[in-house]
């Protein structure tokens, strides 16, 4: 009987972790796309005074145009071997972000004006942002902000995305579907993932990353820094698993292992169980 208490407990246990809809991180790292602030597929062209506090790259294209004036704070890779494994790891996370089970399809709303906690924020086709876009993080430095779109990602001049109450500006994730683009002086929050391309237009900055994986990455007088991230500039992880399930599954188990110590103590001359 109590063997089937305890093969009870575990089950509730793991089916608490599996079917819990609240969300836990699981890290879904960029790898060695981690270092740099701008990674393009094809180019990387820039114009004016555009400041990249972090690595610049571009593979399997080879053209990078326009540092200088550009300034990279860090390592310039073309068509190098350090590029490629960076285009190879960026895929991983692309696909990654791709597989996150959406909490609420906005589809045809505009995200300017709304106010999101953590979660995962999908888009059948193209995403707007047309003024302020704030993220609650609700105390949580490690709140996830994954959006994913069909196609398109575009904002209107001097739009902006901010976080509130804690939170990483690397734990803001924006999938694209095709490809985005900032309108002039946006103020943007997050790693920018496009499968195309990506277009900054003139005095548009992020704090986090642009990274292009087939097409290029466009520049005007920009400010792109992950700085800002935690330690370790860290990609944004992808939910899966809930934080309190898993420790529910630990206390039942734990649960379990004493009712079985006791159970013996009692019963000292009984065969083990």
């Amino acid at each position: 009987m109590l063997c089937k208490c305890v093969h009870v407990l575990s089950a509730v246990g793991v089916a608490a972790v599996l079917c819990s809809p609240t969300s836990a991180l699981a890290q879904a790292s960029l790898g060695t796309a981690q270092s740099f602030a701008v990674l393009g597929g094809s180019t990387v062209t820039n114009t004016g005074a555009t400041v990249l506090t972090g690595d610049l790259g571009v593979s399997p294209g080879a053209a990078i145009v326009g540092f200088p004036p550009g300034i990279v704070t860090g390592t310039t890779h073309a068509a190098d071997a350090v590029a490629l494994q960076a285009q190879n790891d960026l895929v991983t996370q692309y696909n990654a972000l791709t597989s996150a089970a959406c909490s609420a399809d906005l589809t045809g709303q505009d995200l300017g004006g709304m106010t999101l906690t953590s979660g995962v924020y999908c888009f059948d086709t193209s995403a707007g942002l047309t003024g302020i876009l704030t993220l609650d993080a609700q105390g949580n430095d490690s709140a996830t902000f994954i959006f994913k779109t069909g196609s398109t990602l575009t904002t209107a001049a001097g739009s902006s995305v901010s976080l509130i109450n804690g939170g990483n500006p690397c734990g803001v994730a924006w999938r694209i579907g095709s490809s985005a683009t900032l309108g002039t002086t946006t103020s943007f929050i997050g790693n920018l993932i496009a499968l195309t391309s990506i277009t900054l237009t003139t005095d548009a900055n992020i704090v986090g990353r642009a990274l292009a994986r087939n097409g290029a990455v466009t520049l005007d007088d920009n400010n792109i820094s992950f700085v800002a991230c935690a330690v370790g500039g860290g990609p944004p992880p992808v939910p899966t698993l809930a934080t309190w399930a898993v420790i529910a599954l630990l206390g039942l188990l734990a649960l379990a292992g004493l009712t079985t110590l006791r159970r013996r103590q009692a019963l000292p001359g009984q065969p083990g169980l």
